[in-house]
């Protein structure tokens, strides 16, 4: 047997046998593919409270709080006598919305006036603002274009508009918060379980030997080899099964995923194994984990725009593999990037593997090993 499929052996024996490894790169991933897409099941919000409150008082205003309280997103807590009073609930916290139907609504309807109506939202949570002001927005167009028609009676029929605006979704169909960030967090929990494996194997092992690790270049390869067939477990185990068992949009450029996702695991690797020569107890690793994770996601811009980070983040964010692997692998997956669309992360994926990788092997290599 050649010394690099030895290694390969050797290292992947290593994870077996290892709990804390095991659980790390294997189980954690596992775990994870459950329960941290549980919590966007059901991808939009629901039944959130609003406030309704009522000048009019006739016919009209009566048959809009009526499809208010029918939709499925919000539903009607109260009709306060006064917006200011309004005001103080939604600002206590008790609804995430107002409605103000304004004075004389009915007569200027039937006047063929334009009618006004006020929307407030509460932007303490902004994925429940939005749901609530996008959908009562769309109870009041429909209202609105009722109304049309009772001016029509009066006023003979309007022109149609010139233009009707058709909204369908590309990529994210479902249109939920849990299909924008599950799929780009995934990638960074192989990321980081992967680097987590690979910090506490070598720490453990320096902390057993009590010195600085050293091998010769086929153990290294070997080991390289195996932390990356277990990163490679992990990445396509989330972008095939579990995205299937979550409906999440899947599919995408499958040979674009398998390049594209190979050389950001091997970049992965590279820069654990870098990381991970300077940790002299496997503790470490699971204090380097819990101190980057949050900031790793931000930097990588897919929640936060790169046009909102300040220059010297952005430019510190090229260093990462999360950057490039987390975007790469969402456009692949999600958006059926070409390869050609991603030209830009692979180089930079490419350039990383390189750059840590000359890194890990002057930290760990030695002609005689150790």
């Amino acid at each position: 047997m050649s010394p690099v499929w030895a290694s390969l052996r050797q290292t992947l024996l290593a994870v077996l046998l290892d709990r804390y490894a095991i659980v790390v790169m294997v189980g954690a991933v596992i775990l994870y593919s459950f329960f941290y897409p549980a919590a966007y099941r059901h991808q939009v919000a629901g039944n959130l409270p609003i406030l309704i409150v009522d000048e009019d008082h006739s016919a009209t205003s009566r048959e809009l709080l009526r499809k208010l309280d029918a939709l499925r997103v919000a539903r009607v807590v109260g009709q306060p006598s006064s917006i200011d009073s309004a005001r103080r609930q939604l600002e206590a916290g008790d609804a995430e919305g107002i409605v103000l139907i304004p004075a004389n609504l009915e007569r200027d309807i039937l006047r063929g006036h334009p009618a006004k109506l006020v929307l407030l939202g509460n932007g303490a949570y902004l994925g429940r603002a939005s749901w609530v002001l996008g959908s009562v927005a769309d109870a009041l167009g429909s209202f609105g274009r009722e109304a049309a028609v009772t001016q029509a009676a009066f006023m003979g029929v309007p022109q149609a508009p010139p233009v009707t605006l058709v909204q369908r979704p590309l990529y994210n169909t479902q249109e939920g918060y849990g299909s924008a960030i599950v799929p780009g967090v995934a990638e960074l929990i192989v990321h980081q379980t992967l680097l987590m494996g690979i910090g506490v194997l070598l720490g453990g092992r320096r902390l057993a030997l009590g010195r600085r690790l050293r091998f010769d270049l086929p153990t290294l390869a070997g080991m390289a080899l195996g932390f990356g067939l277990i990163g490679l477990f992990g990445l396509f185990y989330y972008a095939g099964f579990t995205a299937w068992v979550q409906d999440y949009p899947r599919g995408g450029n499958p040979l674009g995923q398998l390049f594209g996702g190979t050389l950001f695991i091997a970049a992965t690797v590279a820069f654990g194994l870098f990381v991970g020569s300077f940790f002299r107890t496997r503790e470490r690793a699971f204090q380097y984990i819990i101190a980057t994770s949050i900031p790793l996601f931000f930097l990588a811009n897919l929640s936060w725009p790169t046009v909102m980070t300040p220059p010297p983040l952005v430019w510190l964010s090229q260093l990462l593999p999360t950057t490039s692997g987390i975007n790469l692998m969402v456009r692949l997956t999600q958006m059926d990037a070409s390869l050609a669309d991603v030209s830009h992360e692979l180089v930079t994926l490419g350039v990383l593997l390189l750059l840590y990788g000359s890194l890990a092997v002057w930290r760990l290599h030695s002609p005689k090993g150790d």
